[in-house]
């Protein structure tokens, strides 16, 4: 019998998850909110505004819930009694005002979560002193893309640990009852005040001209209730001594656009009377947003804790509160026992961290793309340039469903490739939301028509790696290789997607695929996703890679479906091994190995010339990636196949080397499919392994270090363009400036590297030792290698010799610091030789990945 958490696991999921995380920290500045004719998302709507503004789309808010549509809605605000505005929701730099692009300036952290959101805890860091809002923007805006981010800790905002302490704790009673504990602690030397905001709101549905129902929140018994025609009505109770305070989250016109409003008690009400004074709030305690207002006034490191409940009926705040969050931490504890409790307790605690994050950045994304390209009814019709500009051919998506996104504040919309790393991780603690997720990218309504994926909300048709088939067998792997309903459902949608890549993306048929930037932002020299500067065009040996592996995912996937469900699939395991040997072929055929360097590079076809671009990077590894084994008991299981293979061997000798390299080991016949053979292997791996080159000491660089010496230049069209190797943040503003592949680590490609030396490693076993790191005399196996790589970036979140961990960078306070020191970040990518964290500091998504680097090793 399985643990409280199993159990609810095993229910019906709608049931537990109907409430959850599901509040961005920013929905200001999304493209959902840009009505404008140039598709200026940062500036339509910004964080100046947001306070005032309505959202069409979504809603934010600090360390909050809200039900699984988004209906209903509750978080924190607070205010130091200095600051000019309450503190609502994250404060961070647009992608025109960071010097490295959008960047949040503030401290908050996602300390623990369950999959069906019984027990949650979130942390935030306030400071008591005015919060630099004009410094962070002025500074950050005065340095060059050459200089480090100015950060919330630069300013000196938190000198003297004058900061609010605030963790907050939910625990649900039942699906819809849930009980809440504020804990604020004054860290500073001296006594402070702090005002706290428990608020609950609507989203507004009823302003736009589609359902003018509109619900209402009222008080009663100092509680505020909450009614909505499908909702039904939820109750907000909290310990006493809170002033109930209304207004509606309707903008503020008057502030925004200088024009009447419909109500004088606007969304921004609640914050202009706490810190004004200001009359604008509704005195008849009725509205559809709503505050319970708390003040404490604590001596230095005092500490205060506010109680509250969230449940369709009212009553004592304590009846049953403290029973319901002692056991759902215990039941959250005895939950990760199962999970990780043989894993050593700072492996736990790192595991434990980032699977909370990843829960806790689950968010309700509504996207109506064809009425947000054509306006509401009761709004202006949007100018031309809106219409016919992003996403204009998508407009069959509409989304109004709760995904996994890669950073809430920084990327509060999902990415698909991203989504697909992030559910290999979700896959070892909630398989069935990791099933769902990936099944979701690939249905009617995010799909397009003719089979592409959605990349993500700024540009649906630019085009993601193809990672959806590795993602999938891969949870089916992990959530015990018996869903083969799942299997087969994600199949049959991924053939359309195959079929997509083939027809669109290789322009000549000649198996050799161009794609853009994949995913891979300032890699080359180029904007691989612009028109080239000349004519030409650019055969990328990433996009071949990437299709080869497609290829071999979708042949283990039919492999599994003919052998387990119906020999109706052994067809396609034909199709999909005759078609990787024609793809591994092309990539030597057209030039994209070079023999020389022992090295895979993009090659630029000219007129009169074929340029190699050798820049020794991530794109060169990518056919590293396209790799496996075939055994004696599958051909024997699948005779018609066998036969099938044995035939193509046989009469296309010209094809047949990528997929009839053999090895016997204990007395078995093993069969290598991979673009990289065994001879090749050892040369690739020499640079992959060498620390001058690729290898870091927390993974893998995305370029090797040798350019940063000897930068590659290119000369076209009279013009220089170079690449060299810039370990942190982007140097270049090509493709939007702020992502960076010219360095750093970055783990959902370091994951399939490793992977894929599993797949040699089961094919040669001890038979083949390798130099590790290269020139080190130290000879390993591929699987020893492996699992080397893996401790190397789970060893960016661990302590080191010296007590630090790698992640915190430079910023003392993080390491010397026991309750800074404890929690840990998961960034975008990491520092290609200190292992820093870098870009954005909550991308709890792919790199998640840790979780699977953990148990994988055990």
């Amino acid at each position: 019998m399985g643990n409280a958490e199993e159990l609810r696991l095993a229910e019906p999921p709608q049931k537990w998850r109907m409430w959850g995380p599901y509040l961005a920290e920013r929905a200001w500045g999304t493209v959902r909110e840009d009505y404008s004719a140039a598709g200026t998302a940062w500036e339509e709507l910004s964080h100046d505004d947001a306070r005032s503004r309505a959202y069409r789309w979504n809603e934010d808010g600090l360390g909050g819930l809200s039900d699984e549509p988004q209906r209903l809605c509750f978080a924190w605000a607070f205010w130091n009694g200095k600051d000019p505005i309450l503190k609502e929701r994250i404060f961070g730099l647009t992608g025109n005002e960071g010097n490295h692009g959008e960047d949040a300036k503030e401290h908050w952290w996602f300390l623990d979560a369950t999959p069906t959101h019984s027990h949650l805890s979130w942390r935030y860091w306030y400071p008591q002193r005015e919060f630099p809002y004009a410094d962070l923007v002025a500074e950050n805006r005065r340095r060059g893309r050459d200089v480090p981010e100015y950060e919330l800790l630069d300013t000196g905002i938190f000198d003297e640990d004058r900061y609010w302490d605030i963790s907050v704790d939910y625990a649900k009673a039942d699906p819809s009852d849930t009980c809440i504990t504020l804990t604020v602690r004054n860290a500073g030397p001296e006594e402070e005040t702090l005002h706290v905001l428990p608020t609950l709101w609507f989203r507004n549905t009823w302003a736009w001209g589609v359902d003018d129902r509109k619900p209402r929140i009222v008080a009663k018994e100092g509680a505020l209730v909450a009614e909505h025609h499908s909702l039904g009505s939820m109750t907000l109770v909290g310990d006493e001594g809170g002033t109930p305070l209304f207004c509606e989250n309707e903008s503020n016109t008057g502030r925004l656009f200088g024009t009447p409003g419909s109500t004088p008690f606007p969304k921004d009400g609640i914050n202009d009377h706490v810190t004004a004074g200001a009359d604008t709030v509704n005195g008849d305690s009725v509205g559809t947003k709503a505050s319970l207002w708390y003040q404490f006034t604590l001596p230095a490191g005092a500490t205060a804790e506010l109680r509250l409940r969230l449940a369709p009926a009212g009553g004592d705040v304590s009846r049953t509160h403290a029973i319901t969050m002692k056991a759902r931490r215990r039941e959250a504890d005895e939950f990760y026992a199962r999970k990780l409790g043989h894993l050593d307790p700072e492996a736990q605690a790192i595991a434990r961290q980032a699977f909370a994050g990843m829960v806790w950045t689950k968010q309700f994304f509504h996207y109506d793309v064809a009425r947000w390209l054509d306006g509401d009814p009761t709004g202006p019709t949007p100018p031309d340039g809106h219409r016919f500009g992003r996403n204009h051919e998508w407009r069959h998506l509409n989304s109004h469903d709760v995904i996994s996104v890669c950073d809430t504040w920084e990327y509060p919309w999902f990415a698909t490739w991203d989504l697909a790393f992030q559910c290999v991780a979700f896959a070892h603690v909630d398989p069935q939301f990791a099933k769902d997720q990936l099944l979701l990218m690939c249905r009617e309504w995010f799909m397009h028509p003719n089979g592409q994926l959605p990349a993500y909300e700024w540009a649906f048709g630019d085009v993601n790696p193809p990672v959806h088939a590795w993602a999938a067998l891969r949870v089916f792997e992990i959530d015990g290789s018996t869903d083969l309903g799942f299997l087969a459902r994600i199949f049959q949608k991924l053939l359309l997607n195959f079929t997509w890549w083939v027809n669109r993306k290789d322009e000549d048929g000649d198996n050799v695929f161009q794609g853009g930037f994949l995913g891979m932002d300032n890699i080359g020299p180029i904007d691989r996703s612009a028109p080239l500067p000349v004519p030409g065009r650019l055969e990328q040996s990433d996009a071949t890679g990437w299709m080869a592996m497609f290829c071999l995912n979708m042949l283990e996937i039919s492999l599994v479906l003919a052998e387990r469900h119906s020999l109706e699939y052994e067809d396609m395991c034909t199709k999909f091994l005759e078609h990787f040997a024609y793809i591994a072929t092309a990539i030597h055929d057209r030039g994209l190995w070079d023999e020389e360097d022992g090295f895979y590079y993009d090659v630029l076809r000219l007129e009169d010339e074929s340029i190699p671009l050798r820049v020794r990077s991530m794109v060169g590894l990518l056919p590293l990636c396209a790799a496996t084994t075939l055994g004696e008991r599958t051909l024997d299981a699948l005779p018609d196949f066998a036969a099938h293979l044995r035939w193509f061997v046989e009469n296309k000798p010209e094809f047949a080397q990528h997929i009839d390299q053999h090895h016997v080991r204990d007395g078995a016949d093993g069969r290598l499919l991979a673009i990289v053979g065994p001879d090749r292997l050892e040369r690739i791996l020499a640079r992959l392994l060498s620390e001058d080159e690729l290898l870091s000491p927390h993974g893998i660089r995305s370029v090797s270090a040798m350019h940063r010496e000897h930068p590659f230049v290119l000369h076209l069209d009279g013009a220089d363009m170079s690449v060299d190797y810039a370990p942190a943040e982007g140097t270049t503003g090509l493709f939007g400036g702020n992502s960076n592949w010219r360095g750093p680590v970055w783990f959902p490609v370091n994951a399939l590297v490793v992977e894929s030396l599993r797949a040699y490693g089961r094919f040669f076993g001890d038979d083949l030792l390798v130099e590790h790191p290269s020139g080190s005399g130290n000879l390993l196996s591929l699987d020893a290698i492996a699992d080397d790589l893996a401790s190397r970036l789970i060893g960016t979140f661990r302590e080191g010799p010296d007590g630090r961990r790698p992640v915190h960078g430079g910023y003392e306070k993080f390491h010397d610091d026991p309750e800074w020191h404890a929690c840990i970040p998961f960034h975008e990518y990491f520092h290609g030789d200190t292992g820093a964290g870098l870009g954005a500091s909550h991308q709890t998504g792919w790199t998640g990945l840790v979780l699977d680097f953990l148990l994988r090793r055990g």
